[in-house]
């Protein structure tokens, strides 16, 4: 945020506020989602040595093959499904994959003449290049680009060849990793991951950290499609493979991620923000799902999700999901308009759940007339007709409960919000935006991105003596906010001194950041807005959302 004379900044302590560490709403004794800190977790990857990280690397136990073992899949199945698990769909590419490689031999062999060096230098200094506020670069250990946010890859290898050196520079002198690069107005930050670079070019206010998670993201992204045995394989047979000839369509799963990352506070936070739903309609939902799918000995996980939103999670005993594996299935529902047409199976490997190998995704949404989304995730290669089945069964049960309606109900409230007071059913009008994470289940409640560009200044809404003109209030839009909020998250998360409280006023908001044992919570208010009237709002918010936790949380973690 822009600093002005009325800009402080004060680092309190949690006793300031009446609320206590022992109200955390959302809280429960079980959760869904593994519980993480994100900013610790990625704050680790730039500090770790260059054995650290080639060892973090390293394949860990299969969890699909433990699911398999426990399901009672005979001995030869689990040595087949060992050799090929993390290949599904890929081995019959190797033939293809020979040919690229000689291929990429003679690409080798021709050189480069000097007038398209001269255009590629060009190219460099072009607009489509130049003025864009942040790129992400993928490319192989071998210098051979993969992915570029903007531009042409093909006119990049250049760069690609310089990123390349860089990097192994530093590794063969000092035996250490290349981490960044700052200059006066931007930061380039290096993630090497096995037989990948990735590289974030960044002018915007964000942390190195911040970079790096979403670095990791992208990367997450490409295993999804391959799975981490495969990628290794590949690259540990041809060094100078050219990957997009296996990530055909990837590049706008990509894409969408980065921009879905821009938008969503969710990515920040590590956590997943659920559907607001009636607390017995979730109920319904979820027991739907169990009636229709716990004879299916080998489903794993059901998810139902709707405007990137969890609706609910049903698993197998045992296994949780991480929210960066929830999130890139948000982002592959999000960016494939197929699924709303069709039934769809497609292997789908999460990297944090089991980077080794693939499940086996049946994805299509519920109704003609729903948003939402059902992925059901198995270990069983063909599965497809009796998840089809179980599908149509679940469908079937959620429209004779009304279930449907009030999915849509949910997904449409924006709509019937007040344009004069958005958060008025809160009863809190003084708050702007909100964002509460349930720091022991992993989720995150943000008052409706929509209703920020409907948001009127705090003065023209409330007047204590005279009138107030009316004036026309340049709004923040929900972009604005979540990188506003950067700088904050950064402070609180910060490894060397991290911050409990932050109050923080300037002329555009006023903003509190508070973290505790079990919450994180970011609150905007109108500019003029005291530090003791924020703190008793602040109170009465989280009394709040501990009143209305059963419809705004999943509050159980139900298993077949």
């Amino acid at each position: 945020m822009a600093s002005t004379s009325k800009d402080n900044t004060n680092n309190c302590t949690a006793e300031q506020s009446n609320v206590t560490d022992t109200l955390e709403p959302g809280a429960c004794s079980e959760s869904i989602l593994n519980p993480t800190d994100s900013f610790e977790e990625f704050a680790s990857e730039m500090s770790s040595s260059l054995q650290d990280r080639d060892s973090s690397l390293t394949a860990k136990g299969s969890t699909i093959s433990e699911i398999q073992s426990e399901i009672g899949e005979s001995s030869k199945e689990n040595a087949q499904m060992k050799n090929t698990k993390s290949s599904d769909d890929l081995q019959s590419k190797d033939g293809a994959m020979s040919a690229s490689a000689s291929n990429s031999n003679l690409t080798e062999q021709n050189g480069v003449d000097e007038d398209c060096d001269n255009e590629k230098d060009d190219y460099l200094q072009s607009p489509e290049l130049v003025n864009k506020e942040k790129h992400v670069f993928i490319l192989s250990s071998a210098g051979k680009p993969i992915y570029s946010r903007y531009g042409n890859e093909d006119k990049l290898a250049g760069l690609c060849g310089v990123i390349q050196a860089l990097v192994s520079f530093i590794e063969e002198q000092n035996q250490d990793i290349l981490r960044s690069i700052n200059t006066k107005d931007c930061k380039a930050v290096f993630l090497v991951k096995g037989p990948l670079i990735l590289v974030a070019v960044s002018k915007s206010n964000e942390s190195e950290t911040q970079l790096v998670l979403q670095l990791t993201y992208a990367f997450n992204q490409v295993v999804s499609m391959l799975t981490l045995t495969q990628l290794n394989r590949i690259f540990e047979q041809r060094r100078n493979y050219d990957l997009r000839r296996l990530l055909s369509g990837v590049e706008r799963l990509i894409d969408n991620l980065l921009v879905f990352m821009e938008k969503d506070p969710a990515f920040l936070l590590g956590a997943v923000r659920c559907l607001p739903l009636p607390e017995k309609a979730r109920e319904n939902i979820t027991n739907a799902i169990i009636s229709a799918c716990n004879k299916i000995r080998d489903l794993v996980f059901a998810i139902m999700i709707a405007g990137n939103q969890l609706i609910t999670l049903v698993r197998m005993k045992k296994y949780t999901l991480h929210p960066s594996d929830i999130h890139l299935l948000f982002n592959l529902v999000r960016s494939s308009e197929s699924f709303k047409t069709a039934e769809s199976w497609t292997p789908i490997c999460l990297p944090k759940f089991d980077a080794t190998g693939f499940l086996h995704g049946h994805v299509s949404y519920i109704s003609e007339d729903c948003q939402a989304c059902l992925l059901l995730l198995t270990v069983q290669r063909d599965a497809f007709f009796p998840l089809s089945q179980a599908k149509h069964t679940i469908a079937e049960k959620l429209r004779r409960s009304n279930c449907l309606v009030a999915i849509n109900d949910a997904l449409n409230r924006n709509e019937e919000l007040p344009t004069t007071n958005p958060l008025k059913h809160i009863g809190i009008p003084e708050i702007r935006h909100f964002m509460y994470k349930s720091k022991s289940t992993a989720q995150l409640f943000t008052s409706d991105p929509i209703s920020l560009d409907r948001l009127q200044d705090y003065r023209t809404r409330h007047k204590e003596g005279g009138d107030i003109t009316v004036k026309k209030i340049e709004k923040l839009s929900d972009i604005d906010y979540v990188r506003n909020y950067r700088k904050f998250c950064s402070q609180i998360h910060c490894t060397s001194i991290p911050a409990k409280l932050i109050f923080r006023s300037n002329s555009h908001d006023t903003v509190i950041a508070w973290v505790t044992n079990g919450f994180e919570l970011y609150v905007t208010f109108d500019p003029l807005m005291e530090k003791d009237q924020a703190i008793r709002a602040v109170d009465r918010l989280i009394q709040w959302i501990k009143k209305e936790e059963h419809r705004i949380f999943i509050m159980n973690a139900p298993t077949f």
